[in-house]
């Protein structure tokens, strides 16, 4: 995402906690500094994409943070943080005088490269004009409306969906294998019938008949989702009862593989449990 912006002409001043992240667009002409406090001294517009809600709410709020800048004036979030985390930071920055902007995306690395992102908004009106140049280099825009952590609802809905899918698919598949079909013949029905999803038509083909396992989402920030997505949900009074067997699904192959590993690898547990390999025979 930072690389599109490069594209698009904007100048960059970029901090990351990994050094290696940030060399190649250093060599683009991007400065780097030492601390998102430092980020927050230099620009008026300041955007994070973190791994966790926690690691959200420190860089914004913490010690060195965002909040401890003295240019910027709006933070946009295009992590996966949940809606309760946004509100604490919407509310924590808004002391500031700085606005919070909830950005979460969706459409994994591919989309990220190709411009191509759904990017969910939800801002004060009156600054979303100011961001809207900036988030359409990512992708499609759907502003959800003012209220802190709309976005992130919507973001937890499409996450749970998505896990969903890759589960529910993967014992599909299984039982396929199992009893004798060749799992791209029952791909290919499936994608051409009532039953295809994100999980059939981009995951399988891409990282589990290969045998690759390498979607680019990490196991561990799938769980993530899922377990804020059901907790919101607990909290609104929406009964969620395939979401919470999802979120054990994940819990079960963060423990076999760990949390680094890529969330197809939840059909490698389906495997394991079925003794079958769903794999490519051409």
């Amino acid at each position: 995402m930072a690389s599109r912006l490069l594209d698009a002409g904007y100048a960059l001043c970029v901090f990351d906690t990994n050094a290696e992240a940030v060399k190649p667009l250093a060599a683009r002409g991007a400065t780097v500094v030492a601390s998102a406090q430092d980020v927050a001294s230099k620009a008026r517009i300041v955007l994070v994409s973190l791994p966790t809600p926690q690691i959200v709410q420190a860089v914004a709020l913490g010690p060195n943070g965002i909040s401890s800048g003295t240019s910027v004036k709006v933070m946009v979030d295009l992590s996966t943080s949940g809606p309760g985390v946004a509100n604490v930071v919407a509310k924590g920055l808004a002391e500031k005088g700085i606005v919070a902007v909830d950005s979460p995306v969706s459409g994994g690395m591919k989309g990220a490269k190709e411009g191509t992102l759904a990017v969910m908004v939800s801002c004060p009106k009156a600054t979303y004009p100011e961001v809207e140049p900036i988030l359409k280099n990512f992708g499609k825009l759907f502003f959800t409306g003012e209220k802190p952590g709309l976005a992130q609802t919507a973001k937890l809905a499409n996450n749970l969906l998505a896990a969903a899918a890759l589960v529910v698919s993967s014992e599909a598949m299984a039982m396929g294998v199992k009893a004798g079909l060749d799992p791209k013949i029952l791909l290919d029905i499936i994608n051409a019938g009532s039953g295809r999803n994100s999980a059939t038509q981009d995951k399988f083909p891409r990282s589990v008949l290969p045998g690759t396992f390498d979607f680019g989402f990490a196991t561990g920030l799938s769980y993530k989702d899922v377990r804020l997505c059901v907790d919101e949900a607990e909290a609104l009074g929406v009964p969620m009862v395939v979401g919470a067997a999802v979120r054990q699904m994940l819990a079960v192959t963060q423990a076999k593989f760990g949390a680094q590993s890529d969330f197809t690898c939840i059909a490698k547990v389906l495997e394991e449990w079925a003794g079958v390999e769903i794999r490519s025979r051409s």
